[in-house]
């Protein structure tokens, strides 16, 4: 099984100049609409009732990566060196972006879960070149002390990707909560629309990426399927061990649970292809592979996961 894995890592998944424009573009609109959503009270909020905020931030961007690193350097002789730093990229992103919508689908806090986008997309801006180049750096240094390694050494700029995440991610938010401030009633009518879009929106960078190389998708989606359920499922877990941990009440757990579970991998995608971040010539196709089904299983698993706990009575009121 690994030895066909192991070839994954060669598979060259690159865009075009016009391929990544459009991509860079599409997550810059995905994240203006979650910045619709985020008003100046969610940060009140989080001053006002800060218990449930610092456990979902600590969940998300604290243990999921630290756990993320151990799962992979645990099992780094059944993975390849690409996959796993796939897997530490992923971890080290924001919460997705229709992480809302399924904590309302699960009668869960979704003012929480609101308050916790709006904090994760602010901080996403310095933790996510932090945690991949802290964790990145760890594992390439480990699996060299191995004798593995990949085709090149990979040393990652945490000032290249801090600046592209600046540009994804901050614009966008001051120009979605801008219009949310000067447009309030335009802006309640655009987020379920939003939504919509963004998930399409997504698909559709996927579909772009995979397009032409359907061969290799078919050939090895049985190992990176099985390798993101496992993923997924661990930060599922984390949202809610925590959130159990530390008493939360049950719709501020629900609400945890999904934000730690939904993860922004199309913004993962963006920095991979991403020149002054990643060498056009390194051969990085395990972190492409990881990054796409990402987005895509989360989906699935988010909304089925969503849908059950909505039968589930909570039978207590929301905590504060």
């Amino acid at each position: 099984m690994l030895e066909q894995l192991q070839m994954i890592d060669t598979v060259d998944l690159r865009f075009s100049q016009d391929g990544l424009f459009i991509l860079n573009i599409t997550i810059a609109f995905i994240m203006f609409g979650v910045a619709l959503g985020i008003k100046t009270k969610n940060f009140v909020d989080v001053f006002r009732k800060p218990g449930s905020v610092v456990v979902g931030f600590l969940s998300q961007f604290v243990l999921l990566p630290a756990l993320t690193f151990l799962v992979v350097v645990a099992f780094r002789d059944y993975i390849t060196p690409t996959v796993g730093l796939g897997m530490i990229l992923v971890a080290a992103c924001p919460g997705g972006n229709i992480s809302n919508f399924m904590t309302s689908l699960s009668k869960g806090n979704a003012a929480l879960s609101v308050s916790l986008t709006a904090i994760a997309t602010m901080v996403a801006v310095v933790l996510t070149p932090l945690n991949f180049a802290v964790y990145g750096n760890w594992f390439t240094k480990i699996l060299a002390a191995d004798a593995a390694s990949l085709v090149r050494p990979l040393e990652i700029d945490p000032v290249e990707m801090f600046k592209a995440v600046l540009i994804l991610l901050g614009i966008p938010l001051i120009l979605g909560m801008s219009f949310n401030y000067k447009f309030p009633l335009t802006t309640g009518k655009l987020i379920k629309p939003m939504q919509i879009l963004s998930i399409i929106l997504f698909l559709g960078m996927v579909f772009i990426l995979f397009r032409k190389n359907y061969d290799f998708f078919l050939q090895y989606i049985k190992f990176i399927f099985i390798i993101v359920l496992i993923h997924n499922s661990l930060a599922f877990l984390t949202g809610f061990s925590i959130a159990t941990l530390t008493r939360r009440s049950k719709a501020d757990r629900r609400a945890i649970t999904i934000e730690t579970g939904i993860q922004n991998s199309g913004l993962a995608l963006v920095l991979l292809f991403n020149p002054k971040i990643f060498p056009a010539d390194l051969e990085l196709g395990g972190m492409a592979f990881i990054a796409a089904w990402w987005g895509i299983w989360h989906i699935l698993s988010g909304l089925s996961l969503a849908g059950t706990l909505s039968f589930i009575p909570l039978r207590e009121k929301t905590a504060v």
